[in-house]
C-alpha cells in the first residue's frame, strides 16, 4: 500500500459524502458566534445567518514527508490579520459548491491550480466566533507545483510536516474565557510560526481523522 492509500484509508471513514445540516461549535463559541450575529442585526439561533466559507486542506505527498500548506495572512488585512490559515474564502455566487469555493480561493490566494488538487473529501461544517460556517475540504497536492501568492492577502506560504503535528507533545490545549465563554484554544508552534485558533482546531479535526488521540473537536 502507497503511503497517500494509506492516508486516504485511515481519513476515509471521518470524511462526509454529504453536507450535514447541522454545524460544529467548539466548547463555548456558539455564544459568541450569536453575540456576532446579533451585532449584524440578526436573531440569535439563526445558523442561515452564518457566512458560508470554505478553506483547503492541502495535503503535500512530498518523498520525504505529508505535509499540511498553510499560509500567513497579511498584517492589513480587515478579518484574522498575521492569522495562520488555509488558502479559502467566503463562497461567492459564482461558486457550484463549497469545493468549487476552496479550489477557486485558494488559486487566487497562492497560485495553486485546481489541476494539482486531488479532492478527497470534506468534514463537518465548523461555525466560528467570527461568524462564519466554513466547510474544511481535504485533497492530496502532488508536486512539483508553482505558487505565486497574491501580496495583498499573503505574507508568506509554508509547509507544516504531518508528522510533527501527530506527535501529542506538539499540540497544546487550554482554557480561556472570551465574551463571558469558556472555550477551549488549540495551539502548534512549529519554528517561528504559531498555528492557533479556527486553523489548529481542524489541525485537531485532522488529527482525530488519522486515529491519534486527540479530541476531534
Amino acid at each position: 500500500m502507497t503511503r497517500d492509500q494509506d492516508l486516504l484509508r485511515r481519513l476515509s471513514g471521518a470524511l462526509a459524502s454529504d453536507r450535514a445540516a447541522e454545524v460544529v461549535f467548539g466548547p463555548g463559541e456558539r455564544d459568541l458566534a450569536e453575540q456576532q450575529l446579533r451585532k449584524r442585526g440578526f436573531v440569535a439561533g439563526d445558523g442561515a445567518a452564518l457566512k458560508p466559507a470554505a478553506v483547503l486542506i492541502p495535503l503535500v505527498l512530498r518523498p520525504e514527508g505529508t505535509t499540511i500548506l498553510l499560509t500567513e495572512r497579511t498584517s492589513h488585512l480587515a478579518d484574522h490579520a498575521g492569522q495562520i490559515s488555509f488558502p479559502g474564502g467566503r463562497l461567492e455566487p459564482e461558486d457550484a459548491d463549497a469545493v468549487a469555493a476552496a479550489l477557486r480561493e485558494t488559486e487566487e490566494e497562492i497560485g495553486l491550480a485546481r489541476a494539482h488538487v486531488e479532492v478527497l473529501g470534506y468534514f463537518e461544517d465548523y461555525g466560528t466566533v467570527t461568524g462564519y460556517r466554513v466547510t474544511p475540504v481535504i485533497g492530496f497536492v502532488r508536486p512539483p507545483f508553482d505558487l505565486t501568492p497574491d501580496p495583498h492577502e499573503v505574507a508568506e506560504i509554508f509547509e507544516l510536516p504531518l508528522d510533527f503535528i501527530l506527535q501529542p507533545t506538539n499540540v497544546t490545549r487550554q482554557r480561556e474565557t472570551r465574551g463571558g465563554q469558556l472555550r477551549d484554544v488549540y495551539e502548534i508552534s512549529y519554528g517561528k510560526w504559531r498555528v492557533w485558533g479556527f486553523t489548529a482546531r481542524i489541525l485537531v479535526r485532522l488529527i482525530a481523522a488519522l486515529d491519534q488521540e486527540l479530541p476531534a473537536r
